[in-house]
């Protein structure tokens, strides 16, 4: 491990479980020198979004603009509050949400940092987004959509996008993919997923990954339990033959 050259570390999708957090940043013990980023998806599911969204917003740490982020600020925008967008919200965890900030609205200091998060973060030779990009596109043509919701089109590609960064994405639970454990990373053509589903049964591991040391830190929300391993007998390669693509939209 580096003792003298600053860290950068990338925690996956927290939704909603500001104790885990604190229970796994303080496994890894970040210094004032270390970077730490966030993949997006901080909010809904879990009982604490803003609580966890205070956190990051408080510390300046580079978030990235997740689905769960967009689909809020997608409701903003609709004045049917009973829309069908905001009842795929709620339903995909948006009411915890509501709850965390006592059924007041939320502050519109937490929306205007949403509304100003990236969709990707380029480190140079690790490129940050939330959930991959359109494979037959080049960066400057991807959309929030598709920086935000992709999945099976971008994790069954046969060769890396970028020659020279390896992507690393939050968003699909790893154990969804094919040959992936719960608690297991996935590694594909140049990326790397690390969302290993802290807020769903089957899992229950929030994952931090320090990429200058290629170490992982797990924390199980159900169990209460750490874990910290080399990423080399944490991540699981995934065949993208057997990724099924739907291609019809």
């Amino acid at each position: 491990m580096s003792e003298t050259n600053p860290r950068r570390i990338v925690i996956g999708d927290v939704h909603g479980h500001y104790e885990g957090l604190m229970t796994l940043l303080e496994a890894i013990a970040p210094t004032s020198d270390d970077q730490v980023y966030f993949l997006g998806d901080l909010i809904d599911r879990g009982p604490h979004s803003a609580q966890v969204v205070n956190f990051v917003k408080r510390n300046n740490y580079p978030c990235l603009l997740g689905n769960h982020e967009q689909m809020l600020l997608s409701i903003l925008t609709d004045e049917k509050t009973s829309s069908p967008r905001m009842q795929a919200w709620l339903y995909s965890g948006g009411q915890a949400t509501v709850a965390s900030y006592h059924e007041a609205p939320i502050p519109d200091d937490h929306l205007d940092w949403f509304r100003a998060l990236p969709t990707y973060i380029d480190l140079g030779d690790i490129w940050l987004t939330h959930a991959g990009v359109d494979p037959s596109k080049p960066v400057i043509e991807q959309t929030a959509d598709q920086l935000c919701w992709i999945r099976e089109e971008f994790h069954s590609i046969s060769k890396p996008y970028f020659p020279d960064k390896q992507i690393i994405i939050g968003h699909t639970i790893t154990f969804t993919l094919p040959g992936v454990s719960p608690g297991q990373l996935a590694q594909g053509q140049g990326w790397l997923g690390i969302d290993t589903g802290a807020y769903h049964p089957r899992s229950g591991w929030l994952t931090g990954l320090d990429i200058t040391n290629n170490l992982v830190y797990q924390v199980n929300i159900f169990r209460n339990c750490l874990r910290a391993l080399p990423l080399k007998d944490a991540a699981i390669a995934v065949d993208p033959t057997k990724i099924k693509v739907d291609r019809r939209n």
